[in-house]
């Protein structure tokens, strides 16, 4: 039997095999490393453990990364660029060229005119956000009716994503910060007026079945907008608009949490009243 010691140095080999990838290079190691030792305990040969970890790694990630992460010099300029004109539909137009990136913002693109207009409209002043899993979301600042001071604070796993999110914060002059963060183990607690879990629960329940619960429960805000997918990546509806109700119903349980719901064309959202 391995000690604390041996164990560890075993973990610290079989995370390191992963980020030695090109695909996961960037993601955060504490997930990383997280999954890993959960893999680890299913499993004995190292090999099995490292092509498991990354299975896990795709379903939480992969499947909703960037389509071109080598562009973020040239995204910045565009933002700054956009900026310096003084116009807003110039920076939102910048934005959703953007976003077209990025699989999950994509799929919002349709409905993004509409969908904080709707989810946020009955809302008390928002001067702050927290943004879980955030992924290229902050982009869509522009279409969300903050207080002109409000604190947008974003996480997510995806490091080098994270570094052009900070720039694309201050390019646009709103106070907040971006962080790398693995939820499942260390969800922020910054007190703010309004969070978004945006199409992360499924993605967090590949890892653990009870993130969700965990998550709502530690998420200190008033109000909490939570949504799902409708459609598969491949743009079937398999029923999930009644699945993803039923199951959010299971996750909130007898909290006493004021829900209302509401669908859209590429996404069901819930805003939940803590």
């Amino acid at each position: 039997m391995l000690n604390d010691k041996q164990q560890n140095d075993e973990l610290d080999t079989l995370v390191n095999a992963v980020l030695s990838s090109s695909k996961y290079q960037h993601i955060s190691p504490d997930l990383v490393r997280a999954i890993a030792a959960q893999e680890s305990e299913k499993r004995r040969h190292p090999k099995e453990v490292i092509k498991h970890t990354k299975n896990k790694l795709h379903q939480v990630s992969g499947a909703y990364g960037l389509d071109k992460p080598e562009h973020y010099a040239q995204w910045r300029n565009h933002l700054a660029t956009a900026v310096a004109t003084n116009e807003r539909a110039e920076l939102k137009h910048v934005c959703r060229t953007i976003m077209q990136n990025h699989a999950s913002t994509r799929e919002r693109l349709p409905i993004l005119d509409a969908f904080y207009a709707t989810v946020l409209s009955e809302l008390p002043p928002i001067k702050s956000v927290l943004d879980i899993a955030c992924g290229l979301n902050p982009l869509t600042m522009p279409w969300m009716p903050l207080a002109p001071d409000a604190r947008y604070h974003a996480c997510d796993i995806h490091q080098p994503m994270l570094a052009f999110l900070n720039d694309y914060m201050q390019i646009i002059g709103v106070k907040g910060e971006v962080s790398a963060c693995n939820v499942l183990q260390h969800c922020p607690t910054t007190t703010v007026d309004v969070a978004l879990v945006l199409k992360a629960i499924p993605c967090l329940e590949q890892i653990d079945k009870q993130a969700s619960k965990q998550l709502l429960q530690t998420i200190q805000a008033r109000y909490i907008v939570v949504s799902f997918p409708i459609h598969s990546l491949g743009g079937k509806n398999k029923g999930m608009t009644q699945y993803y109700t039923a199951h959010f119903g299971d996750v909130i349980g007898e909290q006493g949490w004021g829900v209302e719901k509401y669908e859209f064309a590429t996404e069901l959202a819930f805003v939940v009243k803590k």
